[in-house]
């Protein structure tokens, strides 16, 4: 066991770092409130290579590992969640699953745009009726030969309304249930693709929300990923690898969160003191401190298992729901730490409390870890 960092993952740690206090820290409030999509901090991370982290180099890529992945959305996610997210998406959802699962065709057509952050990408999975039970799919795709054509509805896909590429998942044969399931490459400028407007958040403000329409969407065969029926577990595979980068981003809310009411109880007083010197603080420095170093090392042990190529199904969902619950917790006790500071926008920490919550919800609630978990557990 090597808990120590190598040489390169401490460069792109600082990396990460320097960018997201460069870059993501002035107006990241501004953001939040007019819900501003952080368009030029995007294109930026393209530019650092933090959109394809894990993409090959052949094809644009950074070509690191999982772990390296960890740290730059911890460091991003400390300071502004809503950018992680449209890099979350972009790395696990989009890039890695038409690496792992697309034709050399489909790769050497989108990979190149989308890690280089000249485009990005979004993953269309849920849907009103299918959100934790993904084999609900109302979305249809009627085989028509050469094409599928293309009719329902996705809600709250992330980069909605930015993206370029969408991942969408269609029920194709409703006779064969989750195995009638495909995953087809779509762009926007397909005829009956629309977009509504943007959701009105309680967090991740400055992200593109929005649900999907498609109306008779005309989608050639070859845009399809994988063989007939492989959708749905192309849709878990991918979900599998998204919930160590949303444990990530867990991680980097709660560390950003602490840091923030560790360095205030460092300067506010009261009774005589600075408000660290009383146990009730100190008490509640302590449990964060200590829950934050056990979410990384799950964030790190799935990303591990994900680089040594065993399966991390149980792993990425032991972090997501551990990491998420304490990413809740600990931006919840800032929030009480800075006392009615804590409510206030220009100490950020209110932010870290709306922006936690999702990361309890999304790409797999934790209910939805648990029976993962559990079903191992029982199993053996």
């Amino acid at each position: 066991m090597d808990f120590n960092l190598t040489e390169e993952h401490l460069m792109i740690q600082q990396a990460a770092r320097d960018f997201a206090q460069n870059e993501l820290l002035p107006g990241v409030i501004e953001r939040d409130e007019k819900q501003i999509f952080p368009t030029e901090q995007v294109k930026k991370m393209g530019q650092l290579g933090f959109m394809g982290m894990m993409v090959d180099p052949k094809y644009g890529g950074s070509g690191l590992d999982a772990i390296s992945y960890v740290i730059a959305m911890e460091e991003i996610s400390k300071v502004d969640a809503s950018a992680s997210v449209v890099m979350s998406v972009n790395n696990s959802l989009v890039c890695w699953g038409l690496q792992e699962f697309g034709t050399e065709e489909q790769k050497q057509k989108y990979l190149p745009g989308l890690a280089s952050g000249e485009i990005h990408g979004a993953f269309c999975l849920s849907e009103p009726e299918a959100g934790s039970d993904a084999t609900s799919q109302k979305t249809t795709g009627i085989d028509m030969g050469d094409h599928y054509l293309v009719n329902g509805t996705k809600n709250w896909i992330t980069n909605g309304n930015t993206a370029s590429v969408y991942l969408v998942i269609v029920q194709t044969h409703p006779e064969k249930k989750h195995k009638g399931i495909n995953a087809l490459i779509m762009t926007k400028d397909m005829p009956g693709f629309s977009i509504g407007p943007k959701e009105q958040k309680m967090g991740i403000r400055g992200s593109d929300t929005h649900s999907l329409m498609f109306s008779d969407v005309k989608v050639p065969k070859e845009n399809r990923i994988g063989e007939d029926g492989f959708g749905f577990k192309f849709a878990m595979k991918t979900l599998a690898g998204g919930r160590i980068g949303i444990a990530s981003q867990a991680l980097g809310i709660a560390s950003g969160a602490y840091e923030l009411a560790l360095k205030y109880s460092k300067e506010r007083k009261a009774f005589g003191t600075e408000i660290c010197n009383h146990q009730a603080i100190a008490f509640k420095l302590a449990d964060m401190a200590v829950n934050i170093e056990a979410a990384r090392h799950l964030c790190m042990k799935a990303a591990w298992d994900k680089d040594q190529h065993k399966n991390y199904d149980v792993s990425g969902a032991m972090a997501k729901l551990f990491a998420s619950q304490v990413a809740m917790d600990t931006a919840v006790e800032a929030v009480q730490i800075h006392g009615g500071n804590g409510y206030v926008k220009e100490y950020h920490v209110e932010r870290f409390m709306r922006d936690a919550k999702i990361t309890q919800i999304y790409e797999g609630t934790s209910e939805i870890q648990k029976i993962v978990i559990s079903r191992s557990v029982i199993a053996g």
